[in-house]
C-alpha cells in the first residue's frame, strides 16, 4: 500500500513534509551513497554522547576481577552464548549486584546505539536468573534502552532516518495520523508484532511526533510477549540451535493474536463512528 504524500495533521506533520522537502531536494543533487546524511556538529554531538556512554560502560568493567576480563565477549551464535553463560556463571553467583549492573548497562547501551545481539542478553538472562528474574531485567532494560534510543533520535536521528527508510517514514507517518485518537492501541499492536523493526520504531517515533508517554507504556507492555518467550528459552540453551527457532509460526501465530486484541478497542469504535 502506498503512503499518501500530502500528510494532513499537525505542526509535526508540516515540520515533517518540510524535512522531505530538503531532504529531496539534497538527494537530488548527491545520491544516498555519496553523502553521510549527520552535520559535523550532529556527528560530533553523537559521538560525544557515545564516549560518555562508554566512560560509564568501562567504568563499571573495571570494577570485575582482571581475571574476568578474557571471558567477556558479545555473542553471535548459540555456540558463543553457551560459553559465555558459563563462563560467567560463577562470577554471577559470587557478585550478583555487580553482575546485573553490567548486564544492564551493557543492554542498555546496546539499545541505545543500535548494537545487534539484544536477543542474546536476552536469553543470557533466563539462563542466569531464571523466568521471573531474567523476565524483569529484560523488559527493564528493554524499555529503557528503547527511550535512550528515542531521546538520541529526537537529539541527531531526524536525518539519519530520512536517509535510511524514507517510503518507510512516510507510511508510518500516514499510519499514526490516521490513528491520533487510538494511539496507544496501535504502538502496542506494533511492539507486540514484528510488523515494523523494534529498531525503526525506537528511531522514528520522536520524527512522527509520538509523545514519549506513549512511546514509554507501549514499549514497557508490549515488550512483554517477546521477552517472555526469549526469557523462557534461555533456560534450555542446550535444545537451541539457532535464534531462528524462537520464533516460529505457532509464536509469530500467538505474538500476532495478542496484538490483534490490543486493537479491538480502536475497531469497535470506529464501528460506532461508521454507524
Amino acid at each position: 500500500m502506498a503512503a499518501p504524500r500530502n500528510l494532513i495533521g499537525d505542526g509535526g506533520g508540516k515540520l515533517l513534509m518540510k524535512d522531505e522537502e530538503s531532504a529531496a531536494a539534497s538527494s537530488s543533487k548527491r545520491t544516498k551513497s555519496e553523502r553521510f546524511p549527520l552535520s559535523r556538529w550532529e556527528f560530533v554531538l553523537f559521538f560525544t554522547v557515545f564516549l560518555v556512554f562508554t566512560a560509564g560502560l568501562l567504568c563499571i568493567y573495571l570494577t570485575m576481577p582482571a581475571a574476568e576480563y578474557g571471558k567477556l565477549k558479545l555473542p553471535t551464535t548459540i555456540s558463543d552464548l553457551r560459553l559465555l553463560k558459563d563462563n560467567l556463571g560463577s562470577y554471577a553467583s559470587e557478585y550478583p549486584a555487580r553482575f546485573i549492573l553490567g548486564y544492564c548497562s551493557t543492554y542498555i547501551f546496546m539499545q541505545t546505539f543500535m548494537i545487534p545481539g539484544t536477543i542474546f542478553m536476552s536469553l543470557l538472562a533466563g539462563a542466569l536468573f531464571g523466568v521471573v528474574r531474567g523476565f524483569v531485567l529484560v523488559v527493564l532494560n528493554a524499555t529503557a534502552g528503547a527511550c535512550s534510543c528515542f531521546f538520541l533520535s529526537k537529539l541527531v536521528g531526524r536525518p539519519l532516518v530520512f536517509w535510511l527508510w524514507p517510503e518507510k517514514l512516510r507510511f508510518f507517518q500516514a499510519e499514526i495520523g490516521k490513528r491520533r485518537d487510538k494511539l496507544l492501541n496501535y504502538m502496542l499492536f506494533l511492539r507486540i508484532t514484528p510488523t515494523l523493526p523494534n529498531l525503526f520504531i525506537n528511531l522514528s517515533s520522536p520524527i512522527v511526533d509520538i509523545p514519549f508517554h506513549v512511546f514509554f507504556l507501549a514499549t514497557l507492555v508490549g515488550l512483554m510477549p517477546a521477552s517472555y518467550i526469549t526469557v523462557r528459552a534461555g533456560l534450555a540453551l542446550g535444545d537451541l540451535k539457532s535464534v531462528k527457532d524462537l520464533y516460529d509460526f505457532k509464536t509469530l501465530s500467538v505474538l500476532f493474536l495478542i496484538g490483534s486484541i490490543s486493537i479491538i478497542p480502536a475497531l469497535l469504535k470506529r464501528k460506532r463512528v461508521y454507524e
